[in-house]
């Protein structure tokens, strides 16, 4: 199976676009909420462009195996949900739309605690028929990459971070 193999160098450059996609979309975020473990480092290199809080969830939709389960579960939550969401703009980030089943259940969560307004931005959308869908309370769908549907190799989850990147390498030698 193909893979994509990205560097962090690769990520950095993304979610710069990224971030320049959503200024200039004129959506002002009072908060940016990342869906972990993959949103974790996307939202982080997001904060330094569009310098708002970020706050972590953690919903897993993959087992042990990196199998999808049926349905997604929350792992952790924001503490003080309604006073920390409600009225507020929030910029929900994840890695990859791949199902978007993920994304769906995250929203859905979100939105039961009156935030003014959501919007969503991913470093990569799968081009491919999703299980979920975004509910229309979804404001705005922002996008790094639009990208076939294969298998993800990120640097963050690489214990050989120069494996990695050579994989990297050679991937794009072959493109």
């Amino acid at each position: 199976m193909d893979k994509y193999w990205f560097t962090y160098d690769d990520i950095h450059r993304t979610v710069r676009d990224l971030a320049g996609r959503v200024k200039a979309s004129g959506f002002e975020t009072d908060a940016i909420v990342a869906i972990g473990s993959g949103g974790y480092i996307p939202a982080r290199i997001l904060r330094t462009y569009i310098n708002k809080p970020i706050w972590a969830v953690g919903i897993s939709y993959y087992d042990e195996n990196d199998n999808p389960t049926d349905n997604p579960r929350k792992m952790q939550w924001i503490d003080e949900v309604e006073r920390k969401l409600a009225g507020k703009r929030i910029l929900l980030v994840d890695e990859v739309d791949d199902s978007r089943t993920t994304l769906e259940y995250c929203i859905r969560e979100l939105l039961s605690h009156k935030p003014a307004e959501v919007a969503v931005a991913v470093l990569h959308n799968k081009r491919k028929e999703k299980r979920g869908t975004l509910p229309p309370e979804v404001t705005r769908y922002f996008t790094g990459l639009d990208i076939e549907d294969r298998w993800v190799k990120y640097p963050w989850d690489a214990v050989d971070i120069d494996e990695q990147d050579a994989n990297a390498a050679a991937a794009r030698t072959r493109a």
